[in-house]
């Protein structure tokens, strides 16, 4: 796991040595273990990981390369998280997977389940899209693994399907009256 050792030490990716060594004075000081009032071992060691690899400049050079990989992961992060679009997606698909299991389960209550490929293959979406979804749906417990390994949708799911219906339904009769 990345740590942003310039947040850590709380300076500018840009910060020369001097800086660098008196903000880590600075810390190592006020978070060493014998400190009573503010020692925290682990953050002491992390301060001093943060210092031997900033002081030394061909690992910052090493580190800073992997602090811009993972600026850019934050960067496209953050415009995922305010594309409106992805959700709506997001909802879209969720509301699909419902819908085939709770068609599979009315079709046959006694067989209710869809396997991984066919789920994939219903829903036009490779397993790596399906995972988050599949995840969400579980967690919420409006889906759940059956005895054989498939998903199956479960009574709060069809309460959960059933309730979009009608807000469906609601939504277009009042379109139609205006």
């Amino acid at each position: 796991m990345f740590i942003d050792y310039y947040e850590l030490l709380e300076i500018s990716p840009n910060a020369n040595s001097e800086t660098i060594e008196r903000i880590f004075r600075y810390f190592a000081m006020r978070y060493h273990p014998d400190n009573r009032d503010t020692g925290d071992e682990s953050r002491f060691s992390e301060i001093i990981d943060a210092h031997n690899t900033l002081k030394d400049p061909v690992k910052r050079a090493q580190y800073d390369i992997q602090y811009k990989d993972n600026l850019n992961i934050r960067r496209e992060l953050t415009e995922e998280a305010s594309n409106t679009k992805g959700v709506e997606r997001d909802v879209v698909i969720q509301a699909k997977l419902l819908a085939l299991l709770y068609v599979k389960r009315r079709q046959d209550v006694n067989n209710p389940g869809i396997g991984d490929s066919e789920i994939e293959r219903l829903a036009s979406c490779p397993r790596e899209h399906l995972e988050f979804h599949l995840w969400y749906l579980k967690a919420k417990g409006w889906i759940a693994r059956i005895e054989n390994g498939m998903y199956a949708i479960t009574v709060e799911g069809i309460d959960r399907a059933n309730n979009e219906h009608r807000r469906d339904i609601t939504t277009r009769l009042l379109d139609h009256t205006s």
